[in-house]
């Protein structure tokens, strides 16, 4: 079975609704356990530029965000709907999400 690890860079206070969105769907289940994932704390920065319509900060203003970085992994021909709940429930107009393919030892 193929696996993908997935990288989602998330305001602190918006990762448990998305992390249990994506449990809810099933996709953070290991076996017998769920919510399979890790969160690890990281300071963020971007600056809005002309066009961006920021959910934090202002345009042309370098902004520093304490922001979340989730991680887990999901079977491959999960991905088009992880990502669909990814970007419904993520606040950010461009969320950083990292995708990728992870080698299956089995």
């Amino acid at each position: 079975m193929k696996h993908v690890k997935i990288e989602i860079f998330i305001p602190r206070e918006d990762s448990r609704k998305l992390i249990d969105k994506i449990n809810e769907a099933g996709y953070l289940k290991e076996e017998n356990y769920d919510y399979c994932y890790a969160e690890t704390y990281v300071l963020g920065h971007f600056r809005p530029i002309e066009g961006a319509n920021p959910y934090i900060g202002s345009l042309n203003k370098i902004e520093e965000v304490q922001e979340s970085k989730l991680e887990f992994r999901i079977r491959r021909e999960d991905l088009r709907e992880t990502m669909r709940i990814i970007k419904e429930n993520h606040p950010y107009e461009v969320p950083v999400i990292n995708v990728i393919e992870l080698i299956d030892l089995d």
